[in-house]
């Protein structure tokens, strides 16, 4: 940690999901105080190594609980917002538990982080917000034409975070491509991880389509920039949108790259799709006002993936509900 860097009080609500059980233990290792709101519906282990740090606090509860919250925000710094019924088929199994979870509880939660005197309100948007793009390049000045009720409520968010905004209340949204890459609270339902998912189990990639472009960040990419941005400069950051991705490959050269990594006995199926849409989403203003360069690779993903795979650390990864949001959220009757 460089010595120019200011330790603070950090809540992170969905602190206990994918990118949460691995942003954790940076921000502790960064000398942040941190406070955990969450459910916990994968466990306490997901924080397997730090659970017992004395600078960790997690709250289980539920950010539609206005007493849970304020218990979460208080003496808070900075909220860095995480949690929602993520992903187009998890929105749909419920979509009144969606809203519920993604929209109306939000400004809420942002009004008690402003009474509770944070500074800084950091926002965990989605590309997914800009729907289908024909253009080459998808930047953050294009308009938002959201296709889901998913991505529809994620720019409501947008919305009412700019709203919110108040001199001393500094917010920043950040748009993430598809995160990838092995966490300590696994996600097996996402495009990179389930083709090494299938590479590794079943020894065949099903493709569907394949020349559609699919924007990707890396896990621990993802995670290193919500811990820099806990540093950039109020007016660096403040009122402004990034997106938040690094590579942009076709679904063909993610599959190629899985074989790779796995084993080239691996079987590549290619299939028709109905699903065609594909964009480019860029990064380049992150990287040129924030300075933030991801530096792992979907090939780092996937070996990161294949690695704790060998090591035993994904153990029954076709079936366990624990991997897939929606068989989960389907097990426990989320409400």
């Amino acid at each position: 940690m460089n010595q120019s860097s200011k330790t603070m009080n950090v809540m992170v609500t969905g602190g206990g999901g994918y990118v949460g059980s691995c942003l954790i233990p940076k921000l502790l290792a960064a000398g942040h105080d941190v406070t955990v709101l969450d459910l916990f519906i994968y466990g306490m282990e997901v924080f397997n190594g730090v659970g017992e740090h004395p600078n960790l606090h997690c709250i289980k509860g539920d950010i539609r609980d206005p007493k849970a919250v304020a218990k979460a925000v208080e003496n808070a710094d900075a909220v860095i917002h995480l949690a929602c019924i993520s992903n187009d088929p998890s929105f749909e199994l419920n979509p009144d538990l969606g809203k519920s979870i993604n929209f109306d509880c939000f400004r809420p939660l942002v009004r008690a982080a402003k009474d509770a005197g944070a500074r800084r309100f950091i926002y965990a948007s989605s590309s997914s917000v800009y729907g289908i793009k024909s253009t080459e390049n998808v930047t953050e000045d294009l308009l938002l034409e959201p296709l889901t009720d998913y991505s529809k409520f994620k720019a409501m968010c947008e919305e009412v975070l700019d709203q919110e905004r108040e001199p001393g209340f500094v917010t920043l949204t950040l748009r993430p491509a598809t995160v990838c890459g092995y966490a300590p609270r696994l996600r097996l339902d996402l495009t990179v991880n389930i083709l090494t998912n299938h590479a590794i189990n079943n020894n065949k990639i099903t493709v569907f389509g394949g020349e559609q472009k699919r924007p990707n960040i890396n896990v621990e990419d993802m995670t290193d920039l919500y811990v820099e941005c806990l540093q950039y400069p109020d007016e660096v950051i403040d009122g402004k949108v990034f997106n938040a991705g690094y590579e942009n490959h076709t679904v063909s050269q993610i599959a190629e790259m899985v074989r790779s990594n796995v084993g080239e006995s691996v079987d590549i199926i290619t299939t028709p799709t109905d699903d065609n849409r594909s964009y480019h989403v860029s990064s380049a203003k992150m990287q040129r006002e924030l300075g933030f360069t991801p530096r792992h690779s979907i090939d780092d993903a996937v070996s990161s993936l294949t690695k704790a795979f060998a090591a035993g650390k994904v153990p029954n990864a076709m079936d366990d509900a624990r991997y897939y949001n929606v068989k989960l959220m389907q097990d426990i009757h989320l409400q």
